[in-house]
This record gives structure tokens, sequence and C-alpha cells, in this order.
């Protein structure tokens, strides 16, 4: 006999042993349903309304009370050539 025949005669006898209900125990967690996360409704939403509502709106460009005017920058100064030293014009 070979020894395939042999490891094949022994696989198609074994038997694995029953299982039993009982072989998780100690092996996997019981179950319990989590609790429920609260509502949106259940929370206080008319005190939160009332405090959206109270802020302060903020708009860019306009001051705030207590502020002065912001002041406004050119961002193109020097893109035209107007406002470059004259010896730095003269290198190039």
């Amino acid at each position: 006999m070979r020894a395939t025949d042999m490891y094949l005669k022994e696989l198609r006898a074994y038997k694995p042993p029953p299982s039993k209900p009982t072989d998780s125990e100690g092996h996997v967690q019981k179950f319990s349903i989590p609790k429920a996360p609260p509502s949106p409704e259940e929370r206080n939403l008319a005190n939160d309304m009332k405090a959206y509502e109270s802020q302060a709106v903020e708009v860019e460009g306009q001051a705030t009370a207590g502020e002065s005017e912001p002041i406004e920058e050119n961002w193109f100064e020097g893109a035209d050539g107007d406002d470059v030293p004259e010896d730095a014009a003269k290198g190039h």
C-alpha cells in the first residue's frame, strides 16, 4: 500500500466528534442589544434656535461696532512697472 492510499483510507475513516450546543460557552460573548441613541426631537431645539438667531452676523468687508473701516489694499501695485524702483528697472 502506498502512503497516499493509507492517508486517504485514514481520512475517510475519520469521524469528527459531534458538537454540542454548549461548546461555544466561554468562547463567545452573549449578545445584548445596544441602547438606542436619543433622537434629535428629544433635544431642546427651541433653545438651540434662539441661540442661533441671536448670533451676530459677520459680513466680510463691513466694520463691526468699535472698529474702523478696513483698509483696502491694492494687490496689483508694481504689476505695471510704475512702482518698481529705478535701479531695478535699469538692471533688466
